[in-house]
């Protein structure tokens, strides 16, 4: 078996990183975080998450994200399954985060679309059934 530990992206700015995912995830916190060299440029990084996963920030990020209505390559999105997507939404939106895009909202899930502070698309989806036949429909 295989499971994803952790993402590691370059950001802008950590603090606004964190405000975003800390919204996301009350119950993840900070696991550790330091000064390191990246081919010669000094960043700051924090490890966000629990005792199994996390995502990796890694500050002193230059220029903007792709053009996420384009076609160039690199990282469309990434997804995370919650059981409450509402308190995701609601604590998204208190954090100033609005919704970026709607997903489908049917018998069997919902799914929302936010952009992070540092403009990568963030899927939330919460699954109303536990057969596979049924999440993994494509219609």
């Amino acid at each position: 078996m295989i499971t994803l530990e952790h993402v590691n992206i370059v950001v802008s700015d950590i603090e606004q990183t964190l405000t975003f995912y800390q919204a996301a995830f009350p119950h993840w916190a900070v696991r550790g975080g330091g000064v390191s060299e990246w081919y010669g440029k000094p960043r700051n990084w924090v490890h966000f998450g629990d005792d199994y996963q996390y995502l990796a920030f890694n500050d002193n990020g230059i220029g903007k994200n792709r053009d996420l209505t384009g076609h160039q390559i690199g990282l469309a999105h990434f997804a995370f399954v919650t059981s409450d997507i509402k308190g995701v939404i609601d604590r998204l939106a208190q954090a100033g985060f609005a919704i970026a895009k709607d997903g489908v909202d049917d018998d069997y899930l919902k799914n929302v679309y936010f952009i992070d502070p540092n403009g990568y698309e963030v899927e939330f989806v919460q699954y109303h059934t536990d057969l596979p036949t049924l999440r993994n429909r494509y219609e």
